[in-house]
């Protein structure tokens, strides 16, 4: 239970936690070692790195820190954070010692007034769907119903009915490519002070049979997904806190899969929560048909990178994007069909970021900068989606791969890509990473001396040729970060395979329920009659 006398007699004590991982059933199992690599701190170690001027945390947990010390004088009491590249469902033996770690730290650290979680929201685990609301559960017993848990989203989270009631407020990115992590903390330090006033806020879900495929996500002018959003945030106020809408990630292949519709409001307005709930997702079911995505023939995407090569320098660049391998949703970002066609057809002026092979990278490393030899691309693979690739190629440019994101999700946190190097093939260059991500920054490009700002590279190095296609391993967080490099309708998403694949018609589905739209085009859904069914 919370001292309700804290807050006039002592700094508010928030007990500061981070799950963070988007699970795709069909990628390998997420590991202990997979999430030590990204980020896995605890208590006085997590203590620090939330005290540095740049830490590993994502900017979520940033924005609301510097949210909280505006808003009054508070305590972080540091619990544990973890957070891994998306991938396959964690491993149950981690995922249970992190709960009962998390427990303990929990029972030691003394009364605290709240509890912030920094969350993605469309976990797995090898023996559950729901490890989000497993975790928000346990928390939620351990310190009582009267202590707020607050907590942030990805937009794509899979909310489920147990998140929903574990929660006393919680805020989901409105932005896609999410640029707006440090204003979603700041906007829930505002509503964790009305919850500590008025009391516990209420968390209301509607669940729609509705998995849009990532790549029809957009939040641009025009979009659906941007439409909906325009219209839930007009409805705040009074008793409304937040609205968050969360179109969910379908390669989860969870039972929890869908569109979620989920309203913050104040203590004791569950009611009014529930209605506009009810509301928005009718809005969205109506625009259901809009959620649709179209990708380019392989062929057609290499011919336009080769007339773009050939074109005048003043002619407008082109991204390619390779959005059935985005290590952002579980891929692996080695996937050579789209580079072997490139390579084929003799491309010039081409970019591949970030290609992700250790064992190259290293090769690259130990031969050093300028030496030519015969790369193998995925050697010794034995996975039919990432076959190895031989060709001559020259280093470039080497780095150890840290970095500090400049734009979109990773503003202002550091990074590393572990050993990497930029590699020439003959037209095209391939930027060789050691860890697995997509890109997601410019400052990927720029530690490997590749500087797109002014579509130019290091004009020290006379092979680093000017830039006319940028292939990119991102499904769509890229276009927050290279925006200044094309124009929209410059960008293609290219029809290959791969573990990420939007053409969700392809997969073998196991635990999605059916019918869900597109998937079954007639799917049924009309809001219910009594205002608490339906809740999925």
């Amino acid at each position: 239970m919370p001292d309700t006398a804290a807050p006039n007699t002592r700094p508010l004590r928030v007990g500061m936690a981070g799950f963070f991982i988007e699970c795709n059933r069909w990628a390998p199992v997420t590991t202990a070692a997979m999430f030590a690599s990204s980020l896995d701190l605890a208590g006085e170690a997590l203590q620090a790195e939330l005290a540095r001027d740049v830490p590993r945390v994502l900017p979520d947990t940033r924005g609301f820190m510097a949210a909280m010390s505006r808003l009054g004088a508070w305590q972080p009491v540091a619990l544990r954070m973890v957070a891994a590249q998306p991938g396959g469902p964690v491993a149950q033996d981690y995922f249970d010692a992190l709960l009962q770690d998390l427990a303990q730290r929990v029972r030691a650290a003394g009364p605290l007034d709240a509890l912030f979680i920094s969350s993605h929201g469309a976990a797995l685990t090898t023996d559950q769907d729901d490890a989000d609301g497993e975790l928000f559960t346990r928390l939620r017993a351990l310190v009582g119903p009267a202590v707020p848990i607050v907590a942030v989203f990805d937009l794509h989270a899979n909310f489920s009915p147990r998140m929903a009631a574990a929660l006393s407020a919680c805020v989901a990115y409105r932005t896609n490519p999410h640029n707006d992590l440090e204003a979603c903390g700041e906007e829930l330090a505002q509503h964790l002070h009305t919850v500590l006033q008025d009391g516990p806020g209420v968390v209301e879900l509607v669940k729609l049979p509705l998995v849009p495929p990532a790549t029809a996500q957009l939040v641009a002018p025009g979009t659906p997904y941007s439409d909906l959003i325009v219209l839930g945030q007009r409805h705040l106020g009074g008793a409304v806190l937040n609205v968050s809408l969360c179109g969910g990630f379908a390669l989860a292949d969870s039972v929890n899969c869908g569109f979620g519709v989920v309203v913050t409001a104040r203590a004791g307005q569950r009611a009014a929560a529930r209605a506009l709930a009810l509301t928005l997702a009718a809005e969205v079911w109506r625009a259901r048909g809009r959620f649709v995505t179209q990708l380019t023939p392989l062929q057609d995407a290499v011919q336009a990178a080769v007339a773009c090569g050939l074109a005048d320098a003043s002619s407008a660049p082109l991204i390619l994007a390779d959005v059935a391998d985005n290590p952002g949703g579980g891929g692996g970002g080695n996937t050579t069909t789209l580079l072997a066609a490139l390579l084929a057809a003799q491309a010039q002026g081409v970019l591949l970021a970030v290609f992700t092979d250790a064992a190259l990278a290293q090769i690259a490393h130990t031969l050093g900068m300028g030496a030519t030899f015969d790369a193998t691309f995925n050697q010794g693979s034995t996975d039919p989606l990432a076959p190895t690739l031989h060709q001559r190629a020259r280093v470039l440019a080497l780095s150890d791969g840290h970095f500090v994101g400049r734009r979109g999700l990773l503003k202002g946190s550091a990074q590393s890509m572990g050993p990497s190097a930029l590699l020439a093939l003959g037209g095209v260059q391939v930027a060789v990473i050691s860890q697995r991500q997509q890109l997601l920054d410019p400052a990927q490009l720029e530690v490997l001396g590749i500087h797109l700002d002014d579509a130019s590279t290091d004009a020290s190095n006379e092979e680093q040729t000017r830039v006319r296609t940028l292939v990119v391993k991102s499904r769509g967080h890229f276009r927050a970060a290279f925006a200044h490099f094309t124009s929209p309708d410059r960008i293609v998403e290219v029809d290959c395979p791969g573990l990420t694949t939007p053409n969700l018609r392809t997969l073998t589905w196991t635990r999605m329920p059916r019918p869900v739209y597109p998937l079954d085009p007639d799917t049924p859904w009309q809001p219910p009659a009594d205002p608490r069914d339906g809740l999925a």
